[in-house]
């Protein structure tokens, strides 16, 4: 009897251990700060003529609150719902659980490189920068048998191609205003196509509007089903960049919005139900300490090294809001999500360590 019971023991510790993940959707939303994430509005960069675009009333009304955690919950309604609830967010400095881009640029390329690569390389210094070198964790993916060919990108920003090395590494970047579908789009594909092709351009060439990398993003998972997706929005940058804050929290909120849009059809596709793991971050920090410097990042600007994260999925014990004093890096990220996929990322280059804690029980 006792060794009956050791062996199903043993077994259902496997059975409990075993993995679940099948899919992962990777999603950023670009220069989106902590301080909204964990509470809610600012209060004194709502009430600046400079940057509140002469409507403070529509801030307050539609994201203000008293109480921060209802604050937060307005901007971001599934991610203080649902994620909370579920997953687990990473970041709030006011508990000492900090998050930090390692590269001492504190831009997008670097950040986005350090992400994907699990490393730093101090070469790649410029948003000009040539394609990437380093080897992505989404490149090491699409050489498992079970992944290859299941594996995309879509980023609002033209420079993704460069950032994941579209033509080394093997997988499709649909960036900025590349045409989704290739030579045989879809009817859905074409009208995507020529919607976006047709919108208003407020960052020109170099970004299209979020709403088109999202739609193509959702054809891309209905129809073909990859088991990793990247999904890179990018208008919280660009709204702040342009110093309006109504539109900055606009962004995000409707960020959120499609993160519960994406989670809603996974979690009632077959495919996906109970088998995919979302993973959300930035690429980098805005500034604090000078309100007037929330605008803009990088290394001159204090705080823009400090970043989030959060994850949802089979793996991810539902610990909510981390509360315990630590120190977390991006470049622990690609090594988190292979290993959420049940992989271990190796490259020619170091790739750091990933961060024990999710996985903890």
């Amino acid at each position: 009897m006792k060794k009956l019971v050791s062996i199903v023991l043993v077994f259902s510790s496997i059975f409990a251990n075993a993995q679940k993940t099948e899919n992962i959707i990777i999603i950023t939303t670009d220069g989106f700060r902590w301080q909204e994430v964990f509470k809610g509005v600012d209060s004194e960069i709502a009430n600046d003529k400079k940057f509140n675009q002469g409507d403070s009333t529509y801030i307050y009304k539609k994201y203000a609150d008293s109480d921060f955690k209802e604050s937060r919950k307005k901007i971001m309604p599934f991610f203080w719902s649902e994620i909370i609830s579920k997953g687990q967010i990473y970041g709030n400095r006011d508990l000492k659980n900090k998050v930090d881009v390692a590269n001492p640029y504190w831009f997008s390329y670097p950040g986005y490189s350090e992400i994907m690569t699990g490393n730093v390389d101090l070469e790649v210094n410029s948003n000009s920068y040539k394609p990437n070198p380093n080897v992505n964790v989404l490149e090491f993916l699409n050489k498992q048998s079970k992944l290859k060919g299941k594996i995309v990108a879509y980023g609002a920003w033209d420079a993704f191609d460069r950032i994941l090395n579209e033509e080394r590494s093997g997988f499709e970047v649909i960036s900025a205003f590349d045409k989704v579908g290739g030579s045989k789009p879809t009817s859905s594909q074409k009208l995507l196509n020529q919607i976006r092709d047709n919108s208003f351009k407020p960052f020109h060439q170099d970004e299209c509007m979020d709403v088109f990398t999202h739609y193509q993003a959702m054809d891309e998972l209905k129809t073909k089903k990859p088991k990793v997706l990247y999904i890179a929005y990018g208008e919280t940058d660009e709204w702040a960049h342009h110093g309006d804050y109504r539109s900055y929290l606009d962004a995000a909120n409707q960020v959120d919005k499609w993160i519960q849009e994406i989670w809603t059809f996974v979690q009632n596709d077959s495919q996906y139900k109970n088998k995919t793991t979302l993973f959300i971050t930035v690429d980098h920090g805005r500034g604090d300490t000078i309100k007037k410097q929330w605008t803009d990042h990088g290394s001159e600007i204090s705080g823009a090294s400090e970043i989030w994260f959060a994850a949802m999925g089979p793996e991810i014990d539902a610990k909510g809001e981390m509360k315990t004093d630590s120190q977390f890096y991006q470049k622990q990220f690609a090594q988190t999500i292979a290993k959420i996929m049940g992989y271990t990322f190796t490259a020619d280059h170091p790739v750091t360590n990933e961060i024990k804690e999710v996985f903890e029980k």
